[in-house]
């Protein structure tokens, strides 16, 4: 991560100004509230006394050797929030937990929609973005928008360089990518990728993967839907990709079809104690995955989210016990 200046994101607007006119010429309660922040504040003491062992663990970017913990934060829905100071009390809150516990990546998108800028105002009242990792996408089917979409997003987060930036579900992809190196070149932006999610157009993200030069994709993968195993996370592997999962819970699918059975005898083993950190281990050691970000509103389910990136990773003895046994129920 690098240094955040407000000077910087003026001047980041005046370049963006000048990149899209290039582009143009050329065709619950209060009560719950005070809940919430003592368990994020008892986070903040077990980290502080459980020492080392507590941190989260990191993966390296393979295009820089930079390293960020292996889960992450979507907003997806959860921070698509108004203005109501409750709520965004609330919101705060899950942000507190989640950075007391070593969080970096925060995934937003201009499709999601106020959540850049809820994310953004309430880094904002932070006072300082230590630690963040602000990761969003352009989602335009024009590709002249592209630059003022992302001038916007600079605007929202309040950080300038933006960490990494995807174009949104392969949506005008080539035209969007070109955007995209323009402002890494202007170091408006230090990382660009594609995303798709829900398993779909697997095929054309393959190719380009094989065939455009990239630091990180983001797709779908998790413990029963495991066909990006096949090609998209050894060709990462291959072609030197960071990368990200989304929807690790199938949005809260998998919880609907296992939270009410008990988990396997051995969960010790893994190091788990709910599903949550069942789910998102199982993800996060497979060794092509760079971060998996899963979207909570509430800030116990983010503790139980940032849990499964500390210890140790199942090795591939153990996630083959887990498939087998998610298979069984």
């Amino acid at each position: 991560m690098v240094m955040r200046r407000r000077t910087f994101i003026r001047n980041s607007v005046l370049t963006l100004a000048a990149l899209t006119a290039s582009r143009t010429a050329a065709g619950k309660s209060p009560d719950s509230t005070i809940k919430t922040a003592s368990v994020a504040d008892s986070v903040e003491r077990d980290n502080r006394d459980n020492g080392p062992s507590s941190a989260l663990i990191r993966r390296v970017i393979p295009a820089s050797g930079e390293t960020i913990p292996v889960i992450g934060m979507g907003t997806w829905l959860t921070f698509d929030v108004g203005p109501e100071p409750k709520v965004l009390a609330q919101r705060a809150q899950v942000l507190k937990a989640f950075f007391t516990a070593g969080g970096g990546m925060i995934d937003s998108s201009p499709m999601y929609g106020r959540a850049e800028q809820v994310v953004g105002e309430l880094m904002a009242r932070r006072g300082e973005q230590n630690g963040l990792f602000a990761a969003t996408k352009i989602w335009s089917a024009l590709a002249a928008t592209g630059p003022e979409q992302l001038r916007q997003s600079l605007q929202r987060w309040g950080v300038a360089p933006l960490d990494v930036v995807h174009v949104h579900n392969l949506l005008r992809w080539k035209s969007h990518l070109n955007t995209l190196r323009a402002a890494r070149d202007n170091k408006l932006v230090r990382y660009i990728g594609v995303t798709t999610s829900h398993g779909r157009r697997h095929g054309e993200l393959e190719k380009i993967m094989r065939t455009e030069a990239l630091d990180f994709v983001q797709f779908s993968y998790n413990i029963v839907d495991r066909e990006a195993e096949k090609r998209l996370l050894p060709l990462a592997q291959d072609r030197g990709l960071a990368v990200v999962i989304n929807r690790p819970f199938q949005t809260s699918g998998l919880f609907s079809r296992f939270a009410h059975l008990p988990l396997p005898d051995w969960s010790d083993e893994i190091g788990v104690k709910t599903w949550a950190e069942f789910f998102l281990k199982f993800i996060v050691s497979h060794p092509a995955v760079t971060c998996a970000i899963p979207a909570t509103r509430q800030v116990a389910h983010m503790i139980e989210n940032m849990r499964a990136g500390i210890g140790h990773l199942p090795d591939e003895r153990q996630r083959q016990r887990m498939i087998g046994y998610v298979r069984s129920l």
